[in-house]
Order: C-alpha cells, then structure tokens, then sequence
C-alpha cells in the first residue's frame, strides 16, 4: 500500500495494491499497521457508514466538533467521486485550503482525514457508493457544515461526470442552508488547530 500525505496537515492518501486475474480483483482496503506508522496511532472505528449518490450530488463541508472530532477514512466501493479535504481549523497555517483525491472503483484509493477537518464530495456517476470508517458515532448536535460553493474556499468542483456528461449540483437543505467560512468564524463554529493537534497527540500510544 502506497501512502501520500496530502497539502492539508493531518490528512493522507492511500492507495492499495491490487491483484487481478480473470476471477476478479483482491485487494487491502485497509491495514492498521501501515495506517499506524503513517498516521501515529491506531484508529478506533466507532461507526461505518455507506452513502449512495446519484451523479451531481454534493454533500458537504462538514465536520465535527472538538473534542471528540471524528476522524474518517473514506473509500469509493462503486462508481466515482471528487473528494476533498478542507483545513477549517483556526490557527492552521492552511486555513481556508483545501486539497482534492479522485476516489473510484479503478484504483480503489482511500483518504483519511483527521480529527477537526471538513469533508465533501462530488458523486461523478450513478450509484456512486461512499464508505466511511468513523471514530466516533454520529452526534448531530456536534456536527456542522460550511457551504461548500463558499467564494473564500472556491474549491474547483468538477463540472462533468466520468462519463463526460455536465453535472447539476444537488445539496440537501441542510448543505445548502450552510454559512459560509467567513461566518462560521464570526460565530465560533470552527474547532482550532491547537485543540485538532492536542487530541491526535492524546491518541498515540506511549511507549
């Protein structure tokens, strides 16, 4: 397995070797050891959860807040989809960037974001099917959201589906009813970069 830290602090790109014949296809989705010497620690997995979109669905930024945070490893089973990883932490020396990975059923890689990051991502063909390893159950009381067409994030969301099609965005209300960055810092939304690195730094093992 191959691991590539992405441009966002905390945050990482793995992509598994995989091994074919005319039977199908194996591979590692996921190994703790590598995900540990890369990452730092271990990840507990308190929740999975699996969506399924239909091409133009948008569904983010979100995140949650910290502490507990909910760190996620992210992997498309089925279909394709832009996802990308948004630094909202106040302080970061990345604040307001965010960095992007194709997640498909080709080369079947996987993201992980840790804890105080936001998340989205774009279905780009029917079915697209998104499975997240969580570290903490799902508390709608301490997740929250940034709109992601956001002008100051102005992430480049592709415009046309792997099959070359243009894309209609779709949004929940809830997403779509989002503040902007600008916002949810006026209104203390936002976790802080100092308490993201305190809680991953909590999560390693001492010798």
């Amino acid at each position: 397995m191959q691991v590539r830290p992405l441009t966002i602090e905390g945050a990482w790109e793995f992509t598994p070797r995989q091994f074919g014949d005319d039977r199908g296809v194996f591979l590692e989705a996921f190994k703790a050891e590598v995900f540990a010497r890369e990452v730092g620690h271990t990840l507990t997995v308190k929740q999975v959860n699996t969506s399924v979109s239909a091409a133009g669905v948008l569904r983010g930024i979100h995140f949650a807040d910290v502490p507990p945070g909910q760190a996620k490893y992210v992997q498309c089973s089925r279909g394709a989809v832009w996802d990308v990883v948004v630094d909202i932490r106040v302080g970061s020396p990345t604040f307001g960037q965010w960095d992007a990975v194709l997640l498909d059923d080709v080369d079947r890689r996987a993201v992980y974001l840790s804890e105080g990051l936001g998340h989205g991502f774009l279905a780009l063909e029917d079915g697209s099917t998104v499975t997240y390893l969580c570290s903490e159950p799902y508390a709608p009381t301490r997740e929250h959201e940034v709109h992601p067409l956001d002008a100051d994030l102005a992430i480049a969301w592709p415009t046309v589906g792997r099959d070359g099609a243009a894309l209609t965005y779709e949004f929940s209300a809830k997403d779509q009813a989002a503040p902007t960055l600008a916002s949810a810092v006026a209104s203390g939304l936002l976790p802080t970069y100092d308490a993201s690195l305190a809680l991953r730094a909590s999560l390693k093992e001492t010798p």
